[in-house]
C-alpha cells in the first residue's frame, strides 16, 4: 500500500512538469532572430510594456525585455505604459520584407503583473 502515495506524488509532479514546459520562456531576441521556429509556439517572455492601444477590451501592446520589442494582441483590457508584466501565449508570424521580419506577434492567453527586479 506505501505505492501508493509515491505513484500520486509522481503523478503530481509529472503533471506540474509538463504544465511549466507547456510555455517555455525566452527571450525576444530569440522569438525576432528565428521567428519560424517559434511560429504557433506556446511561450513566456517578461518585459516592460512600451506602448498600449486598446479599445472595447481588446487592443495591443508593446513589450520589450531588453533584448528585443514584441507586439502582444490580447482579447481582453491591455496593460498600461510602464507595466512590468510577464505574458503567456502563441506566436504568429507575418510577411518578410528586405531580410526583415514586419509581422511576429504574440497572441496573449495569460498574463500577470511581476515585481521589477
Amino acid at each position: 500500500m506505501r505505492s501508493l502515495p509515491v505513484r500520486f506524488l509522481l503523478t503530481i509532479l509529472l503533471v506540474g512538469l509538463l504544465s511549466c514546459a507547456a510555455y517555455a520562456k525566452t527571450t525576444i531576441n530569440k522569438i525576432n532572430a528565428d521567428p519560424s521556429r517559434y511560429h504557433n509556439k506556446k511561450v513566456t517572455i517578461e518585459g516592460t510594456v512600451t506602448d498600449s492601444y486598446g479599445a472595447w477590451r481588446e487592443g495591443a501592446y508593446e513589450i520589450d525585455d531588453g533584448t528585443g520589442r514584441i507586439w502582444v494582441v490580447a482579447d481582453r483590457t491591455v496593460p498600461a505604459k510602464g507595466a512590468h508584466i510577464e505574458v503567456k501565449g502563441h506566436i504568429y508570424t507575418g510577411f518578410v520584407v528586405g531580410g526583415h521580419n514586419m509581422g511576429t506577434v504574440l497572441q496573449e492567453t495569460g498574463r500577470k503583473a511581476k515585481d521589477r527586479h
